[in-house]
């Protein structure tokens, strides 16, 4: 990636999402060990906990863009990566639910925070396709060091002790603080950083409207936020799935996140091409919808099956779903970021970031009431909703694309 390597705001970002996925995926792979057998905690309990953390998290993105507004997003993206790592390492100091709780939502909080900050900095610091490509190659990093750091906690894993996950978790809040150290004085090594950072907060600058009396934006938010549910497969829907409601032997899980990363990781940029233009995000939005409609086909259609076939239609059902998960978010990083009030970046990308933080906490529950819960008419209705939260969004971007013809020619 040449342009990473030319761009010194890219080369900071791409560094710190590194250390932070890299200390995510090794999270992921022990929290609910060390929560249960380190900190003696019952599994509901965790999962009370990790939902409120929750949606303490919505909360935090959507402030996080008035935040960024009036700090400057670098400054807020440093901030809540340095509290997101300390509030990890405060994990292994937690012995009873109400640590845990309060941990738990500052966790949430910070992540929120810096989210939206690191959104905000590319609304603001870069233009037109620039803003898209850099996300999508963000996001290349943040999928295959967050498989990097699953496969490093497996040492903590086959070791199985109390202490070896206490040890994984202080790794993990000491790798995302070090994550700040790439972001620690862009502001004087970067020309005009600064000054883009600021523009919402200096004197005279134009306020702009609210996004939440935008309602294209809200509505597109809305949409995305219901594609955006899909991630609830790959968390919990395709676990459960394989494992309970098919022959396909367990294992395949591994092999079916697997899947999704290689996928991501080589396509998402290629995905993400040309979605600046509106018309062009909304057809990826509707593609995204139609992609997964075939995957919940297909693992509903996997349930009926032998082994071998259930095996082989499973993992046709991950790429058409890995498909689905690389055309949405570019659809919805274009929306997000073309839709906008420049003026106001940092509200606009915070409500966006809003919508997506409530899809992660709501869609575990959303895929398993439908697909887990109701077996194949369940997958029906949740492709269903994919496909017309897709037509909805495609055809929102169409008006948009048309209003703003529309206004332009006005003023002629």
């Amino acid at each position: 990636m040449p342009e990473l390597l030319r761009d010194p705001v890219e080369r900071a970002l791409a560094s710190a999402v590194a250390a932070m996925s890299l200390s995510r995926g090794m999270f992921f792979a022990v929290s609910a060990l060390y929560f249960t057998r380190g900190v003696g905690l019952s599994a509901t309990t965790v999962g009370l906990g990790l939902t409120v953390a929750g949606g303490v998290g919505v909360l935090a993105s959507y402030v996080g863009g008035r935040l960024s507004d009036r700090y400057g997003a670098d400054r807020l993206q440093q901030w809540g990566l340095a509290a997101n790592g300390l509030s990890l390492l405060a994990y292994a100091l937690a012995g009873d639910v109400v640590t845990f709780f309060l941990v738990a939502a500052c966790v949430s909080a910070s992540r929120g925070l810096q989210s939206t900050a690191q959104m905000t900095m590319l609304a603001r610091w870069y233009v037109g396709p620039e803003r898209v490509a850099v996300r999508a190659r963000l996001r290349v990093v943040m999928n295959v060091l967050i498989g990097a750091g699953s496969l490093l906690a497996g040492l903590a894993l086959l070791v199985d002790t109390t202490a070896a996950y206490r040890l994984t978790v202080v790794l993990v809040g000491v790798i995302t603080v070090l994550g700040t150290v790439p972001l620690i004085g862009l502001r004087r090594r970067v020309p005009d950083l600064a000054a883009r950072m600021d523009a919402a907060a200096a004197p005279g600058a134009p306020r702009g409207r609210s996004p939440l009396q935008d309602r294209t934006y809200v509505t597109v938010t809305v949409l995305n936020a219901l594609i955006a549910i899909h991630f609830g497969l790959t968390s919990v829907g395709i676990p459960l799935w394989v494992a309970d409601h098919t022959d396909a032997p367990t294992v395949l899980v591994s092999v079916l996140l697997l899947v999704n990363t290689a996928y991501v990781a080589l396509f998402q940029v290629r995905a993400s091409r040309g979605t600046q233009n509106l018309r062009t995000a909304g057809r990826a939005a509707r593609r995204a919808g139609l992609l997964l409609l075939v995957a919940c086909l297909l693992f509903a259609t996997a349930g009926h099956l032998g082994a071998a076939a259930a095996t082989a239609v499973l993992v046709l059902a991950a790429i058409a779903s890995s498909a689905g998960e690389t055309q949405g978010e570019a659809g919805s990083w274009g929306m997000a970021f073309e839709l906008a009030d420049p003026a106001r970046a940092g509200a606009y990308q915070g409500l966006s970031q809003t919508g997506f933080a409530l899809a992660l906490m709501l869609g575990p529950a959303a895929v398993t009431s439908t697909a887990i819960d109701h077996g194949t008419p369940g997958w029906i209705a949740l492709g269903a909703l994919f496909a017309a939260a897709g037509a909805a969004t495609a055809a929102v971007a169409k008006h948009a694309v048309t209003h703003r013809r529309q206004e332009e020619f006005s003023r002629r």
